[in-house]
């Protein structure tokens, strides 16, 4: 029987995660993502010149037959993350962030900014929420607040957070649980 996991977020970190998981054949996958495909995105995002103007959600479904469902729109409500084995955020949101935390879903936080990285789970000891929630609720770019766009200043630590995680996945499916309840990386 397949998983059932739903994505949120199909940028950075998403689009390197989904590949991952769709060469296994073990999971079914929803997607949520109200964006497109910018030019900006292209040098650090597993999208081509091709899809540029595309959902990203649109792009991702057309590559990959595990992705069952594919919607762009913003996840707001707990209704929308229920019925899912693992939900996976790759959103640069907070309050979808806030929202999976309150939830009683399993879930997976993933974070990127800069050389700076995250991967956090619903097995994190709650007296830390408050630290990993904190901070200003606009955008974690993968790229980091000061990158000016130039492929010379680019970060990759998005590529090493969906790897950590594509493995993290794959253990804790086949192994019943047994992973770790975060990491923090630093390149």
């Amino acid at each position: 029987m397949k998983r059932k996991i739903l994505i949120i977020g199909t940028g950075g970190i998403g689009s390197y995660l989904i590949p991952l998981l769709d060469k296994t054949g073990l999971y079914n996958i929803t997607v949520n993502d109200p964006d497109i495909v910018e030019k900006k995105n292209i040098t650090y995002q597993n999208f081509d010149r091709s899809e540029i103007e595309n959902k990203k959600v649109e792009c991702m479904r057309s590559r990959y037959s595990s992705i069952k469902k594919a919607d762009p729109f913003l996840v707001l409500t707990e209704g929308q993350i229920k019925g899912y084995d693992l939900v996976i955020c790759c959103a640069d949101n907070l309050d979808v962030r806030r929202l999976l935390y309150r939830s009683s879903t399993q879930w997976l936080d993933l974070r990127a900014q800069g050389r700076n990285g995250a991967l956090i789970s619903y097995k994190t000891p709650k007296n830390m929420f408050d630290v990993v929630l904190s901070g200003p609720d606009g955008s974690f770019s993968c790229q980091g607040t000061e990158w000016e766009g130039d492929t010379k200043d680019i970060h990759f630590t998005h590529v090493a957070i969906a790897g950590m995680a594509a493995e993290w996945v794959q253990r804790w499916f086949v192994n019943n649980g047994d992973v770790c309840d975060y990491k923090v990386v630093n390149i």
